[in-house]
This record gives C-alpha cells, structure tokens and sequence, in this order.
C-alpha cells in the first residue's frame, strides 16, 4: 500500500458526535458496563426487559443539515451524511459548505461500510405490506431499502462526485473499505476519499441479535458513523492540510466453514493471515507494533480466537484494546470506530479500555483489526507522523 494520509474525521458516536466531542470523551473513558443505563430511543423497546443500546444520544441532525429534505431519509442515512460532512470540514476539503480548492466535486468521493443495510426501511416496507396494502407503501422511502442508499445520498448532499463505492463485507466493512480507497486513490480515480462506516439501531436488527443470543453473551448493539477523510500525501500538502496519521497497510483472509451448515463461526486462522499480510503490506515489523485496537466486543468465541491471533503475530505482551467497550458493537462500521479511537491515541490521548497488556505511554504504530461472523478477517496498520 502506498501511505495514505488521514486528513479529518466527522463522527456520530455513543460517546460523541463530531471530533472534538469525541476526543473529551477518550480523554474521561468510560466503559458501557459502567455507564448509566439510557432507555432505546430509536425503537419500541418495551417487549424487551432492561434492553440496551449504545445510541448516538439526542441526535439531531438539522443541527447539521437544516430541516429541509430530511422526511423521506431513515436514521442510518442521517447518520451517515452529518458524520461525511463533518470528515469533509474537518479535513478541509470544504468550508462553510463550499469545496475549498484544490479540491473539488470531481476530485472528492467515499467509499462506506454498512453490514446490514436499513432494517428500519425494510421492515416498514414489508409491515405496511403484509397489515395494510402494497399500494400504502410510500415510494419516497423505498430508495432506502438498496444497500447502497446511505452512501448515495452522502455523495448528493456534499457533492462527491468522483467515485462512490458501498462495501458490505460485515464487521470487516469499514476496514475494508480502507483497502477499496487504496485502489481507487492508486488508480487516480479521485485524490481525497472519505472513507469507513455506518450502522443505525432498529428493532429489527435488535431483534436478530437478540434470538441469536449474541446480546446476552456479552455484546452490547451499538449504532453510529464514522468517517475519516483519506488521500494521497502529496494532495495533503498541496493542501496544507493537517496530518493525522497515515495509513501503511491493509491485509484480509477468509476461511472457509467445515461444512455448509455452518455460518456463523471464528476463524483464528483468517484473523492471523490478515494480521501478518496487514504488516507485509506496510513493511512493518510486528515488534514495532505499540498498541492493538481489536474488534474484541464481548462475544467469547469470536473475542478468544481474535486474542489468541493478534498474541501469536504479534505477541503476548503487546497493548490491546477494546474500542467497541466504549462505543458499543457498530457492526459495519466498527472499524472506523475503532480507527476513529486510534487517530485519538496517535494525537496524544492515553489509550482506554485496555483488555491485555499495558498501555504505552505515546502510540506511534497502532494495528487495528477486525473478525467477522463468517470466517473473515481484516487488519489495517497506522502510524503517527
């Protein structure tokens, strides 16, 4: 890979939206465990007994768009255009809601992660279907049920027009979709990316987490946006833009279940081979590594077999982190979260929610990895500069 520089970050968190707000909170972590129980607001609730979510609290976004054009967009959308347009201003890329040259609409795009697309709009659909009639559904919410709705409507609120790519791979998304940037800013398709993740609260997504057991294991559902503006070093400096850290490597494996039956399950070998292709692909020595933000989230089987990977590359007595004990289980966009929190620990920030190892006192060189529920893995490396 070659270096990649991140230029901005626009936010909507558990813990914060924008990066300022963000920043306060990793400087007073607090775990989710500790915090004070909040009632889901974002959904009906009440059938479920002490129901948790890591909301983005009070969101509100005519703070940041105006109350014009929002009525037909569901809440993952929402969230995704404030947290795009807050990377863009944060980077420098716009001011006051103009592009700022060099950049422009035909030099800017995004690249986003989602794992699960609207549930909130597909559920609506299929509800007025099924007790109503086909003919009361609103056609101005059906373009949210495309899985690539969120993102297209982030690309024709701030007029990224060279390229805009939806991933969908998981829990891996949001990394992965650094490994996409890549190639598109390798291919000259654009010159400033902004690039990660988005996932929104709904009850139907609730509800699947919930009969597969997987929230009283020990995960707690969040929801969110996060996305950091990524170019080449050279643009950045046409630019004058501030650095904050630079992006060196991408490496992602699957491996395949024993038999077709099987499709949730962990792969310590796929998160091990991502790690060290992450690291060949940077040029980056595993001892070189301070810190490890993991995708560790509280699902045991998942959490031991991505420990046990990042100890065997990396070894045992590196820091590792749990970012999603601070901002919840963001699903797609869990890496960019996870990012997010690096780019903090980069800056100066202490590392939180440590899991194993010790904190180091600066972070220069951080991995972030994550492990997906069907057999992939992806790793990203970044560095401070």
């Amino acid at each position: 890979m070659t270096p990649r520089a991140i230029t901005g970050l626009g936010i909507c968190s558990a813990v914060g939206i924008g990066r300022e707000a963000f920043f306060r909170a990793l400087e007073k972590p607090v775990l989710l465990k500790d915090a004070p129980h909040r009632p889901i607001a974002s959904f009906d609730a009440s059938k479920f007994e002490d129901a948790a979510v890591a909301e983005v609290p009070d969101f509100d976004p005519t703070k940041y768009l105006g109350d014009k054009g929002l009525r037909t967009l569901d809440r993952l959308t929402k969230l995704l255009v404030v947290a795009t347009r807050l990377a863009a201003h944060d980077a420098g890329l716009k001011r006051d809601g103009a592009f700022v040259p060099p950049a422009s609409p035909t030099n800017v795009g995004i690249v986003c992660s989602n794992a699960y697309g609207s549930l909130e709009a597909i559920t609506e659909m299929n509800r007025v279907a099924v007790l109503e009639d086909a003919r009361y559904i609103n056609p101005a919410k059906f373009p949210n049920t495309v899985a690539n709705s969120a993102s297209g409507y982030a690309s024709i609120w701030e007029e990224l027009r060279a390229l805009n790519v939806a991933v969908s791979d998981g829990n891996c998304g949001a990394l992965d979709a650094v490994g996409c940037a890549d190639v598109h800013l390798a291919s000259a398709r654009a010159q400033s990316l902004l690039v990660g993740g988005a996932e929104a609260a709904s009850a139907a997504l609730f509800l699947a987490f919930h009969r597969l057991g997987m929230l009283e294991a020990g995960a707690m559902l969040g929801e969110g946006a996060a996305m950091l503006a990524l170019e080449t070093p050279e643009f950045a400096r046409r630019r004058g833009a501030k650095v904050l850290g630079q992006v060196l490597g991408f490496g992602t494996a699957f491996d395949a279940p024993d038999h077709d039956r099987q499709m949730i399950f962990a792969s310590q070998d796929a998160m091990r081979r991502a790690i060290r292709t992450c690291l060949d692909d940077a040029g980056v020595n595993a001892d070189e590594i301070d810190l490890v933000a993991s995708g560790i989230s509280g699902l045991r089987p998942f959490d031991m077999a991505e420990l046990a990977a990042i100890h065997e590359v990396v070894g045992d007595r590196v820091c590792v982190a749990m970012p999603k004990g601070l901002v919840g289980e963001t699903l797609g966009a869990g890496g960019a979260m996870a990012l997010a929190c690096v780019v903090g620990w980069l800056g100066g920030i202490a590392p939180s929610a440590i899991i194993a190892g010790e904190a180091p006192g600066r972070v220069r060189t951080a991995l972030v990895t994550t492990m997906g529920y069907y057999g992939n893995a992806s790793a990203v490396l970044v560095r401070a500069v």
